[in-house]
């Protein structure tokens, strides 16, 4: 009751009087005459007569005077005009040519809630229908392939470059750096979404060797640390802590390097692994801004410094691509092994990439023909340094393509047009993952014309760049 408190206590909480429903209300109580319960008071002495024209006075405070202590009859329920729930609407009917003719705006999610309502029903009576809906939802998933949640790759790059073209840094990174320090912060991003377990999923190196793919067997965790250790050649040439430390590498290549490492660790690499990785990849961009930074004097300078692999040495800014070329497809290695979605570079991260891929080339070919492993067939015609010779253009397609002229007999030749004999096409992503290792040459989706003698060397040449 929400008036007040009453006092006697004979009110419920909902304004009902309680006494109205005693024992003598019913005849069972010892006011009666007898057990009917026919409500009739027995008059007794000093009763007065009742007068049943006047009704019976409710006590003070009673809210609803006699009605309120008669039986409890729940209200009515508010009518649909006085804002109560609406009846349940009717289902729409349809007739068959009506609904076959919604299908196509059925499977583009375009119908009204009545209508695809009518057409769901009608899809379960009607097979004709139902395989007709499911050819055409097939077809509306290959007009538009569902979109990944992940950012862009190339977002990062360039949101950066507007905060640059608006604050320019007081030292800059040097552009051939910016693939690294863009690979290492997508990578890292990677592994903050993985959980601890996805660390010991098992992945596999792979790299092209004369009898086909070759590999190695270790973990995420493992490919962390086969990358902390092969940047390890860079931090040295740049002065900084090597992070093998006092562990003897068998040899001074990646290979040794990655083996050693991974035998100075008393149990398998865990996510322990990130953040000596990541401190050093800061510590390589940082370094290089102040090495190979600032002005073109001081970007030549730098830029040139060796970086020893063991068998070969790069300039530091070539180096530098390597590392991030490496990363990401180590990246791609770990994703494919936790099933996280990955993308390739930026369009001009990924084409310093390519450029450093078809540099290379020259010196490639020239080591597989001391090594015996070139055409035995291929004619070859010996030039002087710095003439032109016989050439392949080698065309890669895509956002990170362009065109080169490989020389085919000398690294110190150059290449010409007038000298092409032979020619290659290649997607720009293809390229890579054939340098890597991924792809085998045979199996390598490239258009091809000429010299087929020139084009079977250029291949092999590009997957014999691929290492552990």
């Amino acid at each position: 009751m929400s008036g007040g408190a009453d006092p006697s206590g004979a009110y419920d909480d909902e304004g009902y009087d309680d006494r109205a429903y005693d024992d003598r209300a019913y005849g069972d109580g010892p006011g009666h005459r007898d057990g009917t319960g026919d409500g009739d008071r027995e008059a007794g002495p000093g009763s007065a007569p009742e007068d049943p024209a006047r009704p019976e006075t409710p006590p003070a405070g009673a809210a609803g005077g006699t009605d309120a202590r008669r039986a409890r009859i729940p209200l009515p329920r508010a009518p649909v005009e006085d804002g109560g729930p609406p009846p349940p609407a009717a289902p729409l009917v349809l007739a068959h040519p009506v609904l076959k003719s919604l299908l196509g705006a059925w499977a583009l999610a375009a119908c009204s809630a009545e209508e695809s309502a009518a057409v769901d029903r009608h899809l379960g009576e009607c097979g004709a229908c139902a395989e007709e809906a499911r050819r055409l939802r097939t077809a509306v998933g290959l007009l538009r392939p569902p979109e990944t949640l992940d950012p862009d790759p190339s977002l990062r790059t360039r949101v950066l470059d507007d905060c640059l073209a608006r604050r320019p840094p007081r030292i800059p990174v040097p552009e051939w750096t910016m693939p690294y320090d863009a690979e290492t912060a997508r990578l890292d991003a990677l592994l903050q979404d993985i959980g601890d377990a996805d660390w010991h999923a098992p992945v596999r190196l792979r790299w092209f060797a004369d009898g086909g793919t070759a590999g190695r067997r270790t973990t995420v965790a493992g490919t962390l640390a086969h990358l902390l250790a092969v940047d390890g050649l860079v931090a040295v040439a740049l002065g900084l802590a090597d992070p093998l430390g006092e562990v003897p590498a068998g040899e001074p290549g990646p290979a040794g390097r990655t083996e050693a490492y991974w035998r100075s660790s008393h149990l398998p690499p865990t996510r322990a692994v990130r953040a000596p990785w990541r401190a050093q990849t800061h510590a390589l961009v940082r370094t290089t801004a102040f090495t190979g930074g600032g002005d073109a004097g001081r970007d030549a300078g730098g830029g040139r410094m060796p970086v020893s692999y063991g068998d070969f040495a790069l300039p530091l800014r070539d180096a530098m691509v390597d590392r991030a070329f490496e990363c990401w497809m180590h990246a791609e290695d770990i994703a494919e092994a936790v099933a996280y979605p990955y993308h390739p570079p930026a369009a001009r991260h990924l084409h310093r990439m390519v450029d450093l891929t078809a540099r290379l080339l020259p010196a490639a070919l020239a080591e597989r023909r001391r090594a015996g492993k070139a055409a035995s067939d291929a004619p070859r015609h010996l030039v002087a340094a710095g003439t032109p010779g016989r050439s392949l253009r080698l065309e890669i397609e895509g956002s990170g393509g362009g065109q080169w002229l490989i020389p085919l007999d000398s690294p110190a030749a150059v290449g010409s047009p007038e000298h092409e004999v032979a020619y290659i096409a290649l997607d720009d992503v293809e390229f890579c993952r054939l340098a890597a290792g991924r792809v085998p040459p045979e199996e390598a989706a490239a258009g091809r014309s000429g010299d087929r003698q020139a084009i079977r060397d250029v291949l092999f040449a590009t997957a014999s760049l691929s290492r552990m």
